[in-house]
């Protein structure tokens, strides 16, 4: 019993290494820390930004591994929404960026001219499919 435990332990610490140096990789690759700050103009405030992302990274963490919950008014709830929000758009900009994948696509699908056409409809999918996401499955 006492291997076994350890051996999962092991494995899970191994996992959670793999999956934090992959993140860690993404977001050193991508530049969005940096990027960030130059767009805010808020370079001085780099510790903060170094303590959110750890802290956020091992609260959430501890978060998951203990099933736990926080009970929160709609109140409440919205600003955080909108803050995860704008955290994944910025993640997914930052990807489009870097590899610039737009203007490729827009080339190849003869839309040069038009790629204001393309944000639209990657934007108004990602909105139209969360909220399906979030009335219809999470009802059900």
């Amino acid at each position: 019993m006492g291997i076994k435990v350890l051996l999962i332990a092991f494995i899970g610490f191994g996992g959670g290494i793999t999956v934090g140096s992959g993140l860690v990789a993404l977001i050193t690759v991508l530049g969005i820390v940096p990027r960030l700050m130059q767009l805010s103009k808020t370079y001085r405030y780099i510790r903060g930004y170094e303590m959110s992302i750890i802290l956020g990274a091992v609260i959430g963490g501890w978060m998951n591994l203990r099933n736990a919950s926080i009970g929160f008014s709609a109140f409440f709830l919205v600003p955080i929404g909108l803050f995860m929000g704008i955290f994944v758009g910025m993640l997914a900009a930052a990807l489009t960026e870097v590899l610039n994948v737009l203007p490729i696509l827009a080339k190849r699908v003869g839309f040069g001219e038009k790629i204001i056409i393309i944000l639209m409809a990657i934007v108004l999918g990602k909105i139209s499919g969360s909220l399906f996401h979030w009335m219809y499955y999470i009802n059900h």
